[in-house]
């Protein structure tokens, strides 16, 4: 028996793991609808809930984030279209939302006077569906029709429907589609560009579209027109039309995997691929095209820096010319992280050290040269150095853009600006949910293993002494050159801050706070070293005696509930309590899950021997140890997430406590989709239950004595 065994394991080595996955005892819980599961996290939902709610602040708690989240005094960031300015807006009275409109001179009223164009609320009640509104893509200049996209609980994969902007009503026999994961564009009033699930073998492995088509009106959409076709590999394919200054673009994109694409230009019915890097993206402005680099490019005789921004006539770049402008080329500690286009204008946001900045690019009309670029550039001045969001209001009239901005202590602030100068006007800003004036941020380093210079913030109280025992929640995400930029939060101060808990928030590579270069930093083979980051900063934090492994907790989501996961089993000597929010945990299997297959340019192929050998090192669910004891570990999922599949968060919970581990807990909500909540009810519940559950485990002391004095 024993001789059959060891031969047993030898050949599943030799056929890349399916012994190993077939020792998964808790793979039955992949299975996201079967009653047994649903049994089974209905089980686990009761034992956090009892736990959490026999805490005494645990309801206050609930009602005051649902109160900032619900507030009526939010800012409604709203997108100009014609004449009108929308906003969709959710709040005590409508859950799942309204889409709304109103003018300017209403807009910059204390009080607007909205008229309702779209009800949620209403329009679920009719039709018996949890409807989540997902997205509104209306067609351009006219704006008289949409196609409004429709989530059944906040999942990925919608249905769409046309939608009649001056009626505010569906269009009766026009364009929809069943419930898939689409990319949908307009190309002109009676002609859609689709990719969306035609059939078997439509789809990619990453569960999107493979094909794009362009769709007539009155037609079936069996009978549409292939524009291109992906490889089942590829991540998905797609087709837009780009406007602007009188120059009208048609363009297919294929996604071959998640950091790389081709782009072609629909050209008499024909696509021509456009000599652009892989690794990169591309915008129009009027007759200039602008691209934004991942990787160095060499063109023309000069290389250019990976996270650069050139630009080039078009008509001179497809006749060989290489001859770029340079928007914006970064340093050490400078990133490009994006960009937007007014009539006149490309406005270039950057971090300076994970600081925001904008600048303001005009391109002298007239004055253009193959010699000279006549770009013109114009720093503006931000009052504060947190994080700033722009918004062009209507880039074919207009220099106007919205400007937005805050910190961890600042509420936003919402202003209307004019590219090419100074004068400003604020139109709303978001009420302070918690008096700031007790607390500082302070931006530290920390060195990681390989010496890297690690940044982090430190949000706490002024008179908070250093002596170890702070409540201190570290977050991070490290991953998909995302980046954690400062930004205020009602939620945190009400929930953590005001309790005398300290935020902090780490900067670690996989992130985009440096540029593409702090991304590949951290990149497949390399992932370890974002991992060796986020244990850096913890150690920092406790060499500085900010807070005590006692007193230390970790949290994210997503890629960075897959951190939290790392940091539980890696280095369980760190920390108390781990929060991991809607995570990849069994990095085995993540790429047959959902939308797992999309994201092996980030982690790799576990399929691959080679590529296994350095994911098995870290991921979670393989490195659990039933001898082992682990920090207090809250796994936090939804049902509907149809991107990360709630699998990852119910098998390693299993797993745990059928190893004996009694300090683990569970909670799903069975709506929300990868945001975890369906609305804003559900998001105060989920918070509350994850700050409840932080202060219970990481609490001062003396915290008994604290609340009777």
């Amino acid at each position: 028996m024993k001789l059959k065994l060891v031969l047993a394991l030898g050949l599943a080595g030799l056929s890349g793991m399916s012994f190993a996955q077939s020792l998964d005892s808790h793979q039955w819980l992949e299975d996201v609808g079967g009653a047994k599961q649903l049994e089974w996290v209905k089980g686990r939902n009761q034992i956090t809930r009892a736990k959490v709610e026999s805490d005494a602040g645990f309801a206050q708690m609930r009602t005051d984030l649902q109160t900032v989240l619900d507030s009526k005094d939010r800012i409604p960031a709203v997108e100009k279209m014609g004449e009108y300015y929308y906003n969709f807006w959710r709040d005590a009275e409508h859950p799942r939302g309204i889409w709304r409109k109103t003018t300017l001179v209403e807009y910059r009223k204390a009080q607007p006077n909205w008229e309702t164009v779209l009800d949620l609320d209403a329009l679920a009640k009719a039709e018996n569906e949890n409807w989540v509104h997902k997205a509104s893509n209306c067609r351009h200049p006219a704006y008289d029709h949409c196609l409004i996209e429709l989530s059944r609980g906040g999942a990925d994969a919608v249905v769409v429907r046309e939608f009649d902007l001056a009626s505010k009503s569906f269009v009766k026999d026009g364009f929809s589609l069943p419930e898939a994961k689409v990319n949908i564009a307009w190309r002109d009033k009676d002609t859609l560009f689709v990719g969306t699930d035609f059939g078997p073998g439509s789809l990619t492995d990453s569960g999107y579209a493979r094909i794009v088509k362009e769709w007539k009106r009155g037609t079936p959409l069996a009978s549409a027109k292939t524009l291109l076709e992906g490889e089942k590999t590829d991540i998905s394919v797609a087709a837009y039309s780009s406007d602007h200054g009188g120059v009208h673009h048609e363009l297919v994109s294929r996604g071959v995997t998640f950091y790389t694409s081709e782009n072609y230009l629909i050209e008499g019915g024909k696509l021509k691929k456009l000599a652009v890097p892989e690794r990169s993206s591309i915008n129009f402005f009027g007759k200039q095209l602008i691209v934004s680099l991942r990787e160095p490019w060499t063109a023309g005789g000069k290389t250019y820096a990976s996270g650069s921004l050139l630009a080039i006539d078009f008509a001179r770049f497809q006749k060989g010319d290489r001859n770029f402008a340079v928007l914006f080329e970064p340093s050490d500690r400078t990133s490009l992280t994006g960009l937007d286009i007014t009539r006149n204008y490309v406005l270039v946001q950057s971090l300076d050290n994970v600081k925001g900045k904008l600048v303001e690019w005009k391109l002298e009309r007239g004055k253009w040269s193959i010699e000279r670029n006549k770009w013109v550039s114009r720093q503006v001045n931000l009052p504060t150095l947190g994080q700033v969001n722009i918004s062009a209001l209507d880039p074919q009239k207009t220099d106007d853009y919205t400007l937005s901005y805050s910190d961890y202590l600042t509420p936003s602030v919402y202003v209307l600006a004019h590219a090419g100068s100074d004068e400003r006007e604020q139109l709303k800003s978001t009420p302070a949910f918690f008096d700031a004036s007790p607390y500082v941020t302070t931006q530290n380093e920390a060195t990681s293993k390989d010496g890297t210079k690690i940044p982090y913030f430190v949000v706490r109280r002024k008179d908070s002494k250093d002596d170890g025992s702070n409540p201190t929640l570290l977050y991070g995400y490290g991953g998909f050159q995302i980046s954690l930029t400062p930004s205020y939060s009602g939620g945190i101060g009400k929930a953590w801050l005001e309790k005398g808990g300290i935020y902090v928030v780490a900067n670690i590579r996989g992130g985009g706070e440096f540029g593409p270069r702090w991304h590949q930093a951290a990149l497949k083979e390399n992932r370890q070293r974002a991992y060796d980051d986020f244990a850096a900063v913890a150690e920092d934090l406790i060499a500085r005696k900010i807070t005590s492994t006692r007193h230390l907790g970790a949290m994210g989501g997503s890629n960075g509930g897959l951190l939290a996961g790392v940091m539980l089993t890696q280095r369980p000597d760190l920390f108390n309590a781990v929060v991991s929010q809607v995570p990849l945990l069994d990095m085995q299997r993540y790429n047959k899950l959902l939308a797992g297959a999309s994201w092996m340019g980030e982690y790799g192929n576990p399929d691959v021997p080679a590529e296994w050998s350095y994911i098995q090192r870290y991921s979670p669910y393989q490195n659990v140890k039933a001898e082992v004891k682990y920090p207090n570990v809250l796994f936090i999922t939804s049902t509907r997430d149809d991107r990360v599949h709630p699998g990852h968060a119910r098998k390693m919970a299993a797993k745990m406590l059928e190893q004996g581990h009694q300090n683990v807990w569970y909670y799903e909500n069975i709506e929300g989709g990868h945001g975890g909540a369906a609305n804003n009810a559900q998001r105060a519940d989920m918070s509350a239950i994850t700050y409840t559950f932080l202060w219970d485990m990481l609490k001062p002391d003396n915290a008994a004595n604290i609340a009777a004095q």
